[in-house]
């Protein structure tokens, strides 16, 4: 089941050719090459492709680079496991949270530019929070402590509660001055710092990039992101002349993967620009990103970020006693950063990643993570329903990968 275009990647490796599509301007390097093993390389796609072909997945792009280069780019099986359209390695994806770390990179450019400074109260920049209560235990309106700051909202630990808690509110109604409005009208569900939550936090940053900088999100991140580091892919919608690479999304019926319903992803700018979820991407696209992240916030000449920027993105700053429970339990072994978490310590957290990598996903199951220690990029991509939640469906296709990634190693560094 793999395309022509994977093949035809595997035959130009060390080449690259001007008028190419970016997914076959990469040049995929023997394995060896960047310290792996080409056997653990080919277990890694070999595991992946078992899913596809137990129909646990409809198609499944993986990207895996090691000291800038790239080892792997495999795409397999179908973009919709009803059709016959083969998943090819320029498919595009609704990465939905992996979103989040786009819109920190243009939080933190503007930071570099001295719009902002971590400690600053986030009033100082939506006045309408100035006010807000927090609610507390026995349903009492109190004043905030201390005022939510900067970090908190970089940190999901502003005070706002998860995303279910806004679904009467409908915070996406309109756009992002009307779900500010909203929000200014709703109680915090903690004090601020004191509680890690994960909800709206991302789409508040993406409305404060568009006031400092004057431009609505999509287009800031086009002029700043996306065009510098040659992303031709993501954006907010996909037109429809793209349509024909346009994943769709799958869920289960009987335990074997089947569609899902109508498409999600919009084909023109929409109104409400989500900085928590509204991106589509490929996986050579997000590549890019994660890559200027780990060569210290540049690439290919382009810089989008200050070296110690990034060190700083991926340093905890969670207060002492609060947890990161992204799915209702502590992570132990993890901190969480400004929108990446962080494995601080992952023999702790039973992970096989290097010191310091830092990683996020998406709702439909895509994933990445970039460590630092070993020099290592991986991104992934899937497209179910609920595809992040255990037994929900989705084989846990994180664990898997990285368990065979950190295998193919042969000089692994903890």
């Amino acid at each position: 089941m793999l395309d022509r275009r994977t093949l035809l990647l595997s035959g130009i490796a060390g080449a690259t050719f001007a008028g190419l599509p970016a997914w076959a301007r990469l040049a995929v390097q023997p394995p060896a090459s960047a310290g792996f093993t080409a056997a653990g390389v080919a277990d890694v796609n070999a595991r992946m492709h078992a899913l596809v072909d137990s129909q646990k997945l409809a198609g499944v792009v993986t990207l895996l680079a090691r000291h800038g280069k790239v080892v792997s780019l495999d795409a397999y099986g179908k973009q919709d496991v009803s059709g016959p359209a083969p998943m090819t390695a320029d498919s595009i994806f609704w990465i939905a949270s992996m979103t989040k770390p786009v819109v920190g990179v243009a939080m933190m450019q503007l930071y570099e530019r001295g719009k902002w400074k971590l400690t600053d109260p986030v009033a100082k920049f939506i006045p309408e929070f100035a006010g807000l209560k927090v609610k507390a235990a026995d349903g009492a309106l109190v004043d905030q402590a201390q005022p939510m700051t900067m970090a908190q909202l970089m940190s999901h630990t502003a005070g706002f509660g998860v995303s279910a808690v806004y679904n009467a509110a409908n915070l996406r109604e309109s756009d992002l001055q009307g779900m500010i409005d909203k929000l200014a009208k709703l109680p915090l569900v903690s004090q601020p710092g004191t509680d890690w939550a994960y909800g709206p936090c991302v789409d508040i940053q993406g409305y404060v990039v568009e006031k400092l900088s004057g431009m609505d999100l999509a287009d800031y991140c086009q002029k700043h992101i996306f065009d510098p580091l040659k992303m031709p892919d993501t954006q907010f919608w996909v037109d429809p002349s793209k349509d024909a690479r346009l994943v769709r999304l799958h869920t289960y019926a009987q335990g074997k993967i089947v569609p899902a319903a109508e498409r999600w992803i919009q084909s023109s700018k929409p109104r409400f620009l989500s900085g928590s979820g509204g991106l589509a991407s490929t996986a050579p696209d997000y590549f890019r990103f994660c890559q200027a992240l780990l060569q210290g916030g540049q690439l290919d000449g382009a810089r989008l970020l200050k070296p110690d920027t990034v060190k700083l993105m991926r340093k905890s700053v969670l207060q002492p006693g609060v947890g990161f429970d992204l799915l209702g339990r502590v992570e132990k072994g993890m901190g969480f950063g400004l929108d990446f978490a962080v494995y601080e310590r992952p023999a702790e957290a039973g992970a096989p990643h290097g010191r310091d990598t830092f990683w996020w996903g998406g709702a439909f199951g895509t994933w990445f993570w970039i460590d630092p220690t070993n020099d290592i990029v991986f991104v992934g991509m899937i497209q179910n329903l609920n595809g992040f939640i255990p037994g929900a469906g989705t084989p846990p296709v994180r664990s898997i990968s990285a368990e065979a990634v950190y295998a193919a190693l042969s000089d692994k560094k903890a």
